[in-house]
């Protein structure tokens, strides 16, 4: 029975971050909305109720039903998750007078708490709330204290309960991590044995159950998702895994062939299908971003659909969803606002009569990566940036033609290989060449031309849900320009995009 840490999630921003600090403890946790609690059984050892964009003073404020939970388990409220224990059981939460927001330290800590052994006095915490506890319940005691904070923390006399104001899980709380172990590991009594390699052994043996003799058939992309779940589910049934992988015609140059190469030296089964001119065709003299979107998924459907049907008795598709994903889908206030369809193609057409099993559900990106390299998936595989599902095809902005995707290709080609000779490559989240619509006027050699315009991208990020644009060198910049514009036929200038996400997105398209 796997051990674990249940998370409530009321809406915060750092709830994923709270998960991902717990597993970077060895100690396998879970998110689920505050209004969808599950059974707590033996395997739950605490629970941690997150932060939230709420105040427990609104009306429609989420208030979690905590019976199987309150002094039963371990329990630790963070932000919200501490004003809201403190309301319900007769405290008073008041609209802070100044908005408590950014550093703080800890000018009081109860040293024989159990909750901040090891930490500081004067220890830095991050806030971030509007509301204040002024006034706590008899049972409950003060146990940290900032000097403009005077309910930091407290604990219920006689429970494992505790509540704090301040964020462990960012990093600017310094001994955040403290403070977390010691709730999952001292008074959880949590184990800290999930690992890779545990994590490797238990879901091979799950998939092992599952799926028995049927056959699946999956998608490969050639990113790290779709390639952990691959290996994942080799290991479980070997040659009844079924790969596809669909050279779609936009590519990286040389990437069907490098890919291909490399899943079979892994002893994969794995077919590959030349569709480049299908797609093209489908896409001729298409230009709006979000219908190019839907054809390049569609016709991805309608050719892995054919391949698939030529293998018999399948019944399964292996997909590589990951445990953002599944958080996002069953989030507390809904999926968010779609600002364009996501870059996988995501979603099983009804007319594809397969079971679906995901290896990779409960993992984070991070944590993809670390059981990639435990499989020994190669590193131009595993550290790889980010890439779309639908390619260059929404980084040619307008129509797409061959010609264009021939220019990309080349353009890309330069700069990404430059990253890596230049030591950059892993100094960056993601790293984009665009070819723009738009064509300026140049001189080479005695002649003018009116060529294309590329514009490259560089960002920083953990997750790619915000991303600042990456300060390259300037001399790797001018290098880089320069061997684009002699190098690739059909483009004469080269721009840099120094813009953050948000406003803007990571992608043009």
């Amino acid at each position: 029975m796997q051990e674990s840490i249940l998370i409530l999630d009321f809406g915060s921003q750092y709830t994923q971050l709270i998960a991902r600090r717990v597993r970077e403890l060895n100690v396998y946790c879970e998110i689920h909305p505050f209004n969808k609690i599950p059974k707590i059984d033996a395997s739950v050892k605490g629970v941690i109720l997150s932060g939230s964009p709420f105040s427990v003073r609104d009306k429609n404020a989420p208030i979690p039903d905590l019976s199987q939970i309150r002094g039963k388990i371990p329990l630790l409220g963070v932000c919200y998750g501490a004003q809201f224990l403190a309301q319900a059981n007769g405290g008073n939460v008041e609209p802070s007078k100044i908005r408590e927001y950014g550093r703080a330290n800890l000018s009081f800590i109860d040293q024989n708490c159990h909750l901040f052994r090891g930490m500081n006095t004067g220890s830095q915490v991050w806030m971030s709330h509007g509301d204040t506890i002024l006034a706590l319940p008899p049972e409950f005691e003060i146990i940290a204290s900032t000097n403009d904070v005077k309910v930091g923390g407290y604990q219920i006399k006689g429970e494992q309960t505790y509540g704090i104001q301040f964020h462990p899980e960012v990093f600017h709380s310094t001994e955040g991590m403290t403070l977390l172990h010691n709730f999952v590991a001292n008074i959880s009594g949590c184990m800290q044995d999930w690992t890779p390699d545990s994590f490797i052994e238990t879901e091979v043996e799950r998939l092992r159950q599952q799926l028995g003799t049927d056959k699946v058939v999956l998608g490969l992309s050639g990113g790290v998702d779709s390639s952990v779940a691959a290996m994942l589910l080799h290991r479980a049934i070997g040659s009844n895994l079924y790969c596809i992988f669909v050279d779609n015609g936009l590519l990286r140059k040389n990437e069907f062939e490098k890919v291909i190469h490399s899943y079979r030296n892994l002893g994969l089964n794995v077919k590959g299908v030349d569709a480049k001119s299908r797609f093209l065709e489908a896409l001729a003299g298409v230009s709006e971003p979000e219908k190019k979107r839907k054809i390049i998924g569609n016709t991805f459907i309608e050719v892995f659909d054919e391949e698939a049907h030529l293998i018999q008795d399948v019944k399964w598709l292996g997909q590589g969803t990951i445990y953002p994903d599944v958080i996002e889908s069953v989030s507390v206030n809904g999926p968010s606002v779609t600002i364009k369809s996501h870059h996988n193609v995501g979603g099983l057409p009804d007319f594809m009569k397969l079971k679906v099993v995901e290896p990779l559900n409960t993992l984070f990106k991070d944590e993809v990566r670390i059981i990639g390299r435990q499989l020994g998936l190669p590193s131009f595989i595993i550290d790889r940036h980010p890439f779309p599902g639908p390619g260059l095809g929404i980084r040619i902005l307008g129509d797409i033609t061959a010609e264009k995707v021939r220019i990309l290709q080349e353009v890309d080609d330069i700069y990404i290989e430059g990253l890596i000779k230049h030591q950059l490559y892993d100094k960056v989240w993601q790293a984009a060449a665009i070819l723009l619509p738009v064509q300026s006027v140049g001189v080479m050699g005695d002649e003018r031309t009116y060529e294309n315009v590329v514009a490259l991208r560089a960002v920083g990020s953990t997750d790619g849900m915000t991303a600042d644009w990456s300060h390259l060198p300037y001399e790797f910049l001018a290098a880089i320009s320069n061997e684009i514009i002699n190098k690739v036929k059909g483009v004469n200038r080269v721009v840099y995009d120094i813009s953050s996400k948000p406003p803007a997105t990571i992608e043009w398209e």
